[in-house]
């Protein structure tokens, strides 16, 4: 897959998203999950080394600090009010609110994978080539969803980002975080309660 993001403007508006992220895999031929964000299809490139261990190393520092229901790899729907699909995320990390409910598997079951936004707690990006998705589009998406807190590590600025107390108002494409804390890597994160602060010092380990 090539290391720069793909992104496909949606032809037809009626479509929900998540019919067309599945025609995407299944004409791909390969093991990609694309994700979708204010009208466009978003093909992540294959991650490297460095992200993925960056990623699960923030996730481990929750985990282990006795947050409990710290993961990865889940995938995520913020709807809209007739029902089509607004955004579909697959956070690198996550927090959860729960342990899905039966009515949430039912949920994931009739949205063909995708997890109500509302089990999020905290939702976390190491950002890729592609490091304007996750500050613009995805930004804004969980904010709008009022997921809330959203942790950044911008690899490309050498920076790391937390943001909380989203403002989704009634327009997605103007909410925001009201409160953000950032910090070199190398130097420890701030989050709201019940979260530590991150150690993004491992992030500088070869």
């Amino acid at each position: 897959m090539s290391a720069d993001p793909i992104t496909e403007p949606v032809a037809d508006p009626e479509q929900d998203p998540i019919d067309l992220l599945i025609a995407f895999e299944e004409a791909s031929g390969t093991p990609l999950r694309p994700e979708y964000f204010e009208g466009m299809v978003v093909v992540p490139p294959q991650p490297d080394d460095n992200h993925n261990d960056t990623a699960f190393r923030l996730c481990c520092q929750l985990s282990t600090a006795g947050i409990r229901l710290a993961g990865m790899g889940n995938g995520y729907r913020i709807g809209l009010w007739d029902d089509r699909s607004r955004s579909l995320a697959i956070p690198d990390f996550y927090v959860q609110r729960r342990r899905p409910t039966e009515m949430d598997e039912a949920y994931r079951k009739a949205h063909k994978g995708w997890y109500p936004v509302d089990l999020l707690a905290l939702v976390g990006e190491v950002t890729s080539s592609n490091h304007e998705t996750d500050t613009g589009p995805k930004y804004r998406s969980y904010a709008s969803a009022g997921v809330p807190v959203y942790v950044l590590v911008h690899r490309q600025e050498g920076r790391a980002y937390a943001f909380s107390d989203p403002v989704p108002g009634d327009d997605p494409a103007t909410a925001h975080y009201a409160t953000k804390v950032e910090v070199e890597l190398g130097r420890r994160l701030p989050l709201p309660e019940p979260y530590p602060s991150l150690d993004t010092s491992v992030l500088l380990d070869d």
